[in-house]
């Protein structure tokens, strides 16, 4: 009878461990399961990775249209343990690449249906980084507030407000009149050497600029790689876009093109025939008179820009102004003959249709551009201004002082920069306080044919996409 008993205790209490140890056998396979999906969910997001690395290694290598869009991937002991699925959305303008979406798809075999999506924006970088880039000494006056970089391959005397670097190519450099240094500002770091004035690559004389963000010496550009093939734009403005030749050819009188662009992405096309003087100094031309206010013109043309090539090009001086709808590039050069280079005039307000990054404007000029003596008295420009031989800027008018020039955007320009003239400590011509901002919009998305620093393709978004 206890043999019995005990034998039936015993098939109890074993039917119930068989119980809890297939349970805890369930809840360990589970478990492992679990951490194994864990595992699968990261390696999947790895392939993914590895998929974005491997596409721009393409693209950056200028294989992207021999990129395999489906690859099998490998773990550290050569096991092929899943594969990445790659899909792109290229951005085209005039032909060239500007930009370029990728969403890459990682699994692995052992659960490929748990998928990991993630998205990447390329672009190139381009001058727009920098509010300005100069390749001239250059002066800027306390009312001037400056919010981005700001570099020069020559010296920088910075008596104005800079929100961000302020970087010079040279260690110190000879500060002469022109530049405020007589006397010389000794209590600015500056000191006499053989009865010249040495300053340091970038100093101030003022409490209002901050020193801690002064750079030098920091590398030099080649400026010659920040400017651009205006041949090239040439050619394919005759293929795609709006080629003006001289305005000569067209009306005997022309003196150039008066460009007046609309909202609606059109741009009303005007041949000046008759200019008038204004007596004007330069540190370049001394005295002179400056033929840049228009008295003569008629309309010409009425142009739509094209959207997948929305590029003018003008063989003349030019005069634009305007609301920019798109992303326009606007070149002035005559290539016609060596011995002309034409300029850019401004005379009026430069804005954009829409501030949301849709719209943009990158003006190019073989020589300089400059502020007509009859701009606004408060002045709005919005773009990339390139005065690829010559200087950005504003000539002396005598008694002719106007308010505030507001710039949005980036100015390069070979030589030196100035929009406002003073003597002793008094303002005597051009813009009493002025502003110049970068814009952020045109870093990675600008107007075809902007300058980049590299060839190469950056990540500018990355998000990972959601089921």
């Amino acid at each position: 009878m206890k043999k019995a008993a005990i034998t039936l205790y015993f098939l109890v209490f074993s039917f119930f461990f068989l119980i809890l140890l297939a349970g805890l056998l369930s809840f360990i396979l589970i478990q492992l399961k679990a951490i194994n999906q864990k595992i699968a969910w990261q390696q999947a997001f790895e392939i993914a990775e590895a998929g974005l690395n491997y596409y721009q290694w393409c693209l950056n290598n200028g294989v992207s249209q021999n990129c395999q869009t489906e690859k099998e991937y490998q773990d550290a002991f050569g096991n092929a343990i899943g594969k990445f699925q790659i899909s792109s959305e290229e951005t085209m303008s005039c032909g060239s690449l500007t930009s370029r979406k990728i969403v890459s798809t990682g699994f692995t075999y052992k659960y490929p249906n748990l998928k990991r999506k993630i998205s990447v924006f390329y672009g190139r970088e381009s001058v727009a980084k920098y509010s300005y880039i100069l390749d001239s000494n250059v002066w800027i006056g306390s009312d001037h507030e400056i919010k981005g970089p700001y570099h020069s391959n020559g010296g920088i005397r910075m008596d104005g407000e800079n929100q961000s670097t302020v970087s010079s190519a040279l260690s110190e450099w000879v500060c002469t009149d022109s530049f405020g240094c007589f006397p010389c500002p000794t209590s600015a770091g500056c000191k006499i050497k053989n009865n010249q004035c040495y300053c340091p690559g970038v100093f101030t004389t003022t409490n209002v600029s901050n020193p801690q963000l002064f750079v030098f010496p920091y590398s030099s550009f080649d400026f010659t790689g920040v400017t651009v093939d205006l041949a090239q734009i040439k050619n394919i403005a005759k293929s795609y876009g709006i080629y003006l030749q001289p305005s000569k050819n067209i009306n005997s009188q022309g003196k150039g093109y008066h460009l007046i662009f609309q909202d609606n992405g059109t741009v009303e096309v005007r041949i000046i025939t008759k200019l008038s003087p204004t007596y004007a100094y330069s540190l370049e031309e001394g005295w002179h008179y400056d033929y840049f206010i228009i008295s003569q013109e008629y309309t010409f043309a009425t142009y739509s820009l094209s959207p997948s090539c929305p590029l003018v090009f003008v063989e003349d001086n030019l005069w634009p102004e305007g609301k920019i709808k798109g992303k326009v590039t606007l070149a002035s050069a005559n290539l016609i003959d060596p011995n002309l280079d034409t300029d850019v005039i401004l005379q009026n307000n430069i804005d954009y249709t829409l501030k949301d990054g849709s719209d943009g404007l990158t003006l190019i000029s073989e020589r300089n551009i400059l502020i007509s003596p009859n701009s606004p008295d408060q002045m709005e420009l919005r773009g990339i201004f390139i005065a690829q031989k010559g200087r950005f800027g504003r000539n002396h008018y005598p008694e002719n002082i106007k308010n505030k020039l507001e710039i949005v955007g980036s100015i390069i320009s070979k030589g030196r920069v100035g929009t406002q003239w003073v003597s002793g400590s008094q303002v005597v011509s051009g813009y009493l306080k002025r502003e110049t901002s970068i814009d952020p919009y045109l870093l990675y998305l600008p107007p075809a044919f902007t300058p980049n620093f590299s060839q190469d393709f950056k990540l500018i978004k990355w998000e990972e996409i959601e089921k």
